[in-house]
């Protein structure tokens, strides 16, 4: 199954560079890598590849240059991103989630933590997908996530509402969205509760769905 999944690795020192290539070989993966961030881009464009990892300080472009282009561009748009850094406070993750990274993970990095985050970002993009090929099934969907103000206007939801199901619906965690939007995650399920009710659902899933719809009619 893993064979399936190609895998690139952006990181400017070689050493780091090839541990986590062989890490992610020796469980199945296909992995390409790059030594920074102007071919990492490069090869991200022409491959497409299923997941990114990513160092943040490299030479010619950094790593929140490159998952800035990725994001602004519809093809790599949704494309899973996990940076790898030697700053691993919550403001240096705060930074790079707002980038649009997926997930963080700390230098030197433990094998088992490497795993899990290259996993559970892989099902849940394959779930997103999942999600949105079911519902292009009865509507033609280009979301824009640039903004929230879509959802408060067109679901009657406040404007904090707006925003957690903007990064739900792009994927995110309620982990994920705690640290992006600076809240607990307790927070966040309680504006999700709000946000089902409104919309008169009871899962992600379909809450999902709605937010798409909603960012696609008003590109």
């Amino acid at each position: 199954m893993n064979a399936k999944h190609r895998i690139l690795v952006i990181e400017d020192q070689a050493p780091m560079r090839r541990n986590i290539a062989l890490m992610l070989q020796l469980e199945g993966y296909e992995v390409d890598t790059a030594e920074n961030g102007r071919v990492g881009l490069e090869k991200a464009r022409a491959q497409k590849p299923d997941l990114i990892i990513c160092d943040v300080m490299m030479p010619e472009l950094d790593g929140y240059g490159v998952v800035q282009a990725l994001r602004a561009e519809p093809a790599t748009a949704l494309l899973p991103f996990v940076f790898l850094t030697a700053r691993g406070d919550r403001a240096d993750q705060r930074i790079g989630m707002n980038f649009g990274a997926d997930d963080y993970l700390t230098k030197p990095v433990v094998r088992e933590d490497l795993l899990a985050a290259v996993e559970t970002r892989l099902a849940r993009a394959e779930a997103v997908e999942a999600r949105v090929q079911d519902a292009a099934a009865n509507a033609s969907f280009s979301p824009d996530f640039s903004s929230a103000g879509p959802l408060q206007r067109h679901l009657g939801l406040t404007g904090r509402e707006a925003e957690v199901l903007l990064w739900v619906a792009q994927g995110k965690s309620n982990g994920d969205v705690a640290i992006i939007l600076e809240m607990s995650e307790k927070t966040v399920k309680q504006h999700l509760g709000s946000v089902f009710q409104k919309l008169g659902v009871e899962s992600r899933t379909a809450a999902t769905v709605r937010a798409l719809e909603i960012l696609s009619n008003s590109r």
